[in-house]
């Protein structure tokens, strides 16, 4: 049964999900070889243009992720929380992921 405050945007969680599975795209893709021990993705002579796209669309997710990240902070702090009570929460949850 869901309650009739939702503290959370789900756009925002499926983004950022969306985003994690691309950045996935990259190192799966060296991992299996599908064509990166012979060529260079970024070499437009000698890679396919889904390799290529494949690579280039990597490099947008990690500003991404960083944004969608600063921004679930924020709307966290505006809960009527105090600077203190996000500021610990932040610094734990920093020190959890490291």
């Amino acid at each position: 049964m869901r309650n009739s405050i939702q503290y959370r945007i789900e756009s925002i969680d499926l983004l950022r999900g969306m985003v994690m599975v691309i950045m996935a795209l990259d190192p799966a893709r060296t991992y299996f070889g599908l064509g990166s021990f012979f060529s260079n993705p970024t070499d437009l002579n000698a890679t396919t243009p889904l390799l290529f796209f494949t690579r280039w669309i990597t490099h947008f997710c990690a500003p991404v992720f960083v944004f969608l990240a600063g921004t679930s902070a924020f709307l966290y702090g505006t809960r009527k929380k105090s600077v203190k009570e996000v500021s610990w929460f932040l610094f734990t949850r920093g020190v959890w992921l490291l």
